[in-house]
């Protein structure tokens, strides 16, 4: 437990505090304008402050801070730790690493676009992240039958290649830059249309493109007008189905929540040129307990923390903290001046309700899909008690599957779930280590012995025991799961197989299988748990096949020793990507320089060859 008397050593300046638990694990992320009168309001008669900051404290043991030089160095730092370590007790926008961006490959030549799920720091534009994978994926349609841009990962550093064009140059979906068919200079043209497109400037852009088709019809390029006529007919199609909201012409955002009985939704409408061009729901996690407006400063902190565009105006349906310290760190961000308002009345007070409608309405979908959701969960365990005749109700179940190809690289998963959900951060990989060859019997008995003795040693990862063993396999896995649960005492939790052929279940001393009915919630949920068992012993057996592939083909090229080929393992993922990677690609990852990137882009351009 944190002693409070070291409070009195904190500085009367603007900062970051950290709280850590007895794990040294963070806990919780701050920011101040006082480091020690913010940290001590943390240590005042509990009847004064919230449940859920009373349940924080008492779990902390030490408080690390960091001094800034102001506000607003605090809260970009604040911002940053709570983004990369994730705090148990910060509210959290859903982790942004699951939320894709569009990519503009501007640090290629010829740049395309691309599908990302992380912003690098590569001179390359990122737009999102959008919540709405659905949209992002109209957007691309959209963006690909207006401009011919080319989506292939082909090295064009060096043009033409002795290859013909594909087949998106004759559906006139590309302009072949691959054959030097278009300018660099007019291929960067269409770029710049495509990130104003995606900026929301729908109407700049058709102005400017209409004035390049007149000049092109001046100068009798009647081609080249034909082909802006039909992008500009695109794009007006486009701005017809999107709603005018504003008629100043000012590019703003649009923020209103809406709050369930312990889930909050907070939808931002994005208006580009007094058009609604795009919105996104987000779900919000760790608010019980915390005010709205808490929520609501910690959804703008975080949100424009990842965004690659600010707008010039934020409209939000409630107050916030920190306002004025918002407002500087965005214009600091965007380079000039960004201004926060919580309208009161009038058109943009309306605006705030129609978003915040839209919010409720999302909620009340997610609210009805997730009861539905729990309804079945609760449905299926209940069964599974009666049908395996146990004594509770199974609310943790793992799962055990064994993976290898002729007993090579033999591997096992072991997935758990909790009311009947997938926790993940408690699935667990095995290496066979003592089983050799083909031997699923053996390799079962060894991967449940080790599970089960580490959880006896007190090793924390394992310290959960499961309300239900499920094994993957029929009477002979179950045979050796059940010896090695008796050798270490612990016989008495309960212990299925489901054999895949007929979906039967067998179970210890019974010659007869249990045959679940075949519309049953039950049967959903076992073959579920054995499918993701299987699933994850399988990713794990391919991505020990893909490194020995990988290490011995790398391992033939001269200058790529241990620490290049995991660089490049790390980096494109396997051997496909290495091989699709361009020269420059591999010289920009991690250890390489342009020799061994040369040698590595040969080695493979011969092979394919």
């Amino acid at each position: 437990m944190f002693n409070p008397d070291k409070i009195a050593d904190f500085p009367e300046k603007p900062g970051v505090y950290i709280m850590k638990d007895k794990r040294n694990r963070i806990i919780y992320v701050g920011k101040a304008i006082s480091l020690k009168n913010r940290v001590r309001s943390y240590f005042q008669s509990p009847k004064n402050l919230p449940i859920k900051v009373v349940s924080m404290i008492s779990k902390v043991e030490n408080i690390e801070y960091i001094v800034t030089d102001s506000e607003v160095e605090a809260l970009i730092l604040e911002c940053n730790l709570i983004k990369f370590n994730r705090p148990k007790y910060n509210i959290l926008l859903r982790d942004d690493k699951q939320y894709p961006y569009i990519k503009i490959t501007l640090n290629q030549p010829f740049p395309r676009l691309e599908v990302v799920r992380r912003v690098k720091q590569d001179k390359a534009r990122y737009f999102g992240p959008y919540a709405d994978v659905g949209a992002m994926r109209e957007a691309i349609d959209v963006i690909n039958k207006i401009f011919p841009i080319r989506s292939c990962r082909k090295d064009l550093s060096q043009i033409p290649l002795k290859e013909r064009p594909c087949l998106n140059y004759h559906i006139k979906r590309c302009l072949a830059p691959c054959q030097g068919f278009i300018e660099a200079e007019e291929y960067d043209e269409i770029i710049k249309n495509i990130i104003m497109f995606l900026e929301g400037k729908q109407e700049t852009l058709v102005k400017q493109l209409k004035e390049k088709m007149q000049e092109a019809a001046n100068n009798l390029n009647f081609e080249k007008a034909a082909a802006l006529r039909d992008q500009i007919a695109a794009l007006e199609k486009v701005l017809e189905e999107q709603k005018i909201v504003s008629t100043d012409m000012i590019n703003r955002d649009i923020i209103a929540m809406a709050r369930g009985i312990d889930i909050v939704c907070i939808q931002v409408f994005f208006v580009r040129e007094g058009k609604v061009v795009g919105r996104e729901p987000f779900i919000l996690s760790n608010t019980n307990g915390a005010e709205r407006r808490e929520i609501l400063t910690a959804f703008v902190k975080q949100f424009y923390n990842n965004a690659n565009f600010v707008p010039d105006e934020i409209i939000i349906d409630e107050d916030i903290d920190d306002k004025a310290t918002i407002e500087e760190w965005l214009k600091h961000k965007k380079g000039s001046k960004v201004y926060v308002i919580i309208p009161k009345r009038g058109e943009k007070k309306k605006l705030a309700e129609m978003v915040a409608e839209n919010a409720r309405i999302y909620l009340d979908q997610v609210d009805s899909k997730d009861e539905r959701e729990k309804l079945r969960n609760l449905q299926a365990l209940e069964e599974l008690k009666q049908y395996l005749n146990l004594e509770n109700v199974p609310r943790r179940i793992e799962a055990f599957d064994i993976s290898n190809t002729q007993g090579a690289e033999s591997v096992a998963s072991m997935v758990v779930f909790e009311e009947a959900q997938p926790k993940k951060e408690d699935y667990r990989k095995f290496k066979i280590k003592t089983v050799k060859g083909p031997n699923d019997f053996e390799s079962m008995k060894e991967v449940v012995f080790r599970r089960f003795k580490r959880a006896l040693s007190g090793d924390k990862k394992f310290n959960n025991l499961p309300d239900l063993l499920l094994i993957d396999g029929g009477k002979g896995q179950l045979k050796y799961a059940r010896e090695a649960l008796k050798e270490l005492g612990l016989s008495f939790i309960p212990t299925i197989a489901l054999a895949e052929e007929f979906e039967h279940i067998f179970t210890e001393g019974n010659d007869e299988p249990i045959i679940l009915p075949e519309n049953s919630e039950a049967l959903y949920l076992v073959q579920r748990i054995r499918d993701e068992a299987h699933r994850f012993a399988l990713s794990f057996h391919r991505s020990l096949r893909t490194k020995r592939n990988l290490k011995s083909v790398l391992e033939d090229i001269p200058g790529i020793g241990k620490a290049r080929r995991l660089a490049l393992l790390k980096t494109f993922g396997g051997l496909e990507g290495i091989k699709q990677a361009s020269l420059e690609e591999l010289a920009n990852a991690p250890g390489m320089n342009k020799k061994a990137a040369q040698a590595v882009y040969e080695h493979f351009h011969c092979i394919s060859k």
